[in-house]
């Protein structure tokens, strides 16, 4: 039960719903829709062991599970409705051994931000659009909009003044706690006039945070102005390459790759971020012959960093941002023609040993990862041998 929901509307429920739900369940939803909209989730029907709630209940937060405020708990009563401040909302479902009952359900739907000023976490910058409508109506000029660094010019357009925020520049400034990693810029808007002033200057401040599992994006004013809070999340932008040889010069641009059993295949990472103090790490890379099912017939390669086939190894990498490794080629039994790679990464600090991108092997489960990393999942594949099931030598 739980997952991820990406769905511009949706139905949530409990196991078994309208039947009863099983005991001992702990199911979260992470529902993400479109940067710049809102989830609102209404609850239908709610048949649960009801009094103080601390066996069976239901829990929403405005955003990620870890590192959000909690918008409410219950476990009966009347039907409520929420609205997060952001794209992305959790809901938690949790019951004990005790009683079984019919459970819940709800539906979520996803509204504009309704926002004059809407901001994007990319890659390599921050990307703020400001209403000039918005900034007509408060009585300030467009052509009076500049960053902390005035050298950094914003493009203007008939409709909107857009910003374009290095990570590493136009006076972008890195903040950290123990919580998240913080790239903060402020956009201010000045007043006009030249001899007095009637208006308060607007200091628009915007940010990145990198949390756990997402990047976080705050907007809002500074005080006795008019106040902006829009709260973005998004994900990494990673991929994975296959290489001819381990000296990761040239690419593997054909697909399928056709390859030989018991071939020395060569895969680089890489994390694209303007950031030079992040590094990446391959956690876990699982095998499967259908790219939509990783769990029927599955193969580890390498699991919470802890390699399980012998011929898995990494190599040193020229950048905190690649990760290297091989492994050697393999076939599943009864005639599954192609093999897919699912690997799931870890972004964390450079430098931050307490993380598990410097442990290595571990046993630890992945909730208990750092909260300054973030899990990336790429798919690769397929791999196909040559020649249809004929084995070949091993090259490499």
């Amino acid at each position: 039960c739980g997952g991820s929901v990406s769905d511009p509307s949706g139905v949530l429920q409990s196991p078994n719903y309208p039947g009863n739900y099983p005991n001992d369940a702990d199911c979260v939803w992470e529902i993400q829709v479109e940067n710049n909209f809102r989830v609102t989730l209404t609850f239908r029907d709610i048949v649960m062991q009801s009094g103080t709630c601390q066996h069976d209940y239901i829990e929403v937060y405005d955003g990620p599970l870890h590192s959000s405020p909690l918008l409410g708990r219950f476990c009966s009563g009347s039907f409520p409705t929420y609205v997060s401040s952001s794209n992305m909302m959790s809901v938690r479902f949790h019951t004990d051994s005790r009683f079984s009952f019919r459970g819940f359900q709800a539906h979520y739907s996803s509204i504009p931000a309704g926002h004059n000023t809407t901001i994007q976490c990319l890659p390599d910058y921050m990307h703020v659009v400001v209403s000039r409508d918005y900034l007509q109506s408060q009585g300030y000029s467009a052509r009076r909009v500049t960053l902390n660094d005035n050298r950094c010019r914003p493009t203007v357009t008939s409709q909107e003044v857009v910003f374009n925020i290095p990570y590493n520049g136009c006076g972008t400034i890195q903040e950290e706690n123990n919580d998240t990693i913080n790239y903060a810029n402020t956009i201010r808007v000045a007043s006009s006039g030249y001899i007095i002033k009637r208006k308060k200057n607007i200091n628009l401040h915007v940010s990145c945070k990198m949390l756990r599992k997402s990047w976080q994006q705050v907007v809002y004013t500074a005080e006795d102005t008019v106040d902006v809070d829009v709260y973005q999340f998004g994900r990494y932008n990673m991929n994975i390459t296959f290489y001819e040889s381990p000296a990761f010069r040239r690419q593997v641009r054909a697909s399928p790759y056709y390859i030989g059993l018991n071939q020395n295949l060569y895969l680089q990472a890489c994390l694209h971020s303007s950031d030079p103090n992040l590094k990446v790490v391959v956690d876990t890379c699982v095998a499967a012959p259908d790219p939509r099912d990783f769990n029927t017939l599955a193969y580890y390669l390498v699991r919470n960093g802890c390699p399980r086939d012998s011929s898995y190894a990494t190599y040193n990498s020229p950048s905190s941002h690649f990760a290297r490794f091989k492994f050697n080629a393999f076939e599943f039994m009864s005639r599954h023609p192609s093999v897919y790679l699912k690997c799931q990464m870890l972004v964390c600090r450079l430098g931050d040993y307490s993380s598990h991108c410097y442990r290595g092997c571990s046993s630890r489960p992945k909730r208990d990862a750092s909260p300054a990393e973030e899990q990336v999942e790429v798919v690769v594949g397929p791999l196909q041998l040559r020649g249809g099931d004929a084995p070949s030598e091993s090259t490499g």
